[in-house]
């Protein structure tokens, strides 16, 4: 193999290993959240200022995956 077929190869498993981790996180977040509110309205406010840092500390972790391929195919 040559060397741009090893870094097509890395870019895949990076971006694939990198959008699954936050996608499964984001769905557990919203899943939970949504039972948070459920059970308890009044605190719907708290629940969602919650959610939405941990929505965007789960989206940089893509973003950061999105940097590294980049980086590989352009090096």
């Amino acid at each position: 193999m040559d060397l741009e077929s090893i870094k097509l190869i890395a870019i895949a498993i990076i971006m694939g290993i990198g959008t699954i981790a936050p996608a499964i996180a984001i769905a557990l977040i919203g899943s939970k959240s949504a039972d948070a509110i459920g059970r308890n309205p009044e605190a719907s406010s708290k629940v969602q200022t919650a959610m939405i840092l941990a929505l965007a500390f789960a989206e940089a972790i893509a973003i950061y995956g999105l940097v590294v391929s980049l980086i590989i195919k352009f090096v």
